[in-house]
């Protein structure tokens, strides 16, 4: 089966039966993290969101206000301990997008 992923014109995700991969949601979180940091670093699925973004609790925040609208899901407060690197928040992301109904 092909690898179909469906945006709308402002890049959300659509709200459809298809979730994007790990690959496609890390590409959407690398897009909203460059405007939140100064810095010139490669974002990887390895990098940490505050040590290495030296991302404050404000911009975590609007990260994750960004990410409610980009994949039209509601991230729970919870999920966010458990978070450190980029790649953490794909996962729970991907997680929570294919349990949401």
């Amino acid at each position: 089966m092909p690898n179909l992923s469906v945006k709308y014109a402002l890049g959300s995700f659509a709200r459809l039966s298809i979730v994007p991969n790990q690959e496609q949601i890390l590409s959407e979180l690398q897009d909203l993290l460059r405007p939140l940091t100064q810095q010139e670093l490669e974002i990887t699925a390895d990098t940490e969101l505050v040590a290495d973004l030296d991302l404050s609790s404000l911009k975590v925040l609007d990260l994750l206000m960004e990410v409610e609208d980009r994949f039209d899901v509601s991230v729970p407060l919870n999920v966010l301990p458990d978070v450190r690197t980029v790649g953490d928040f794909a996962n729970a992301l991907e997680k929570l997008l294919r349990d949401t109904p």
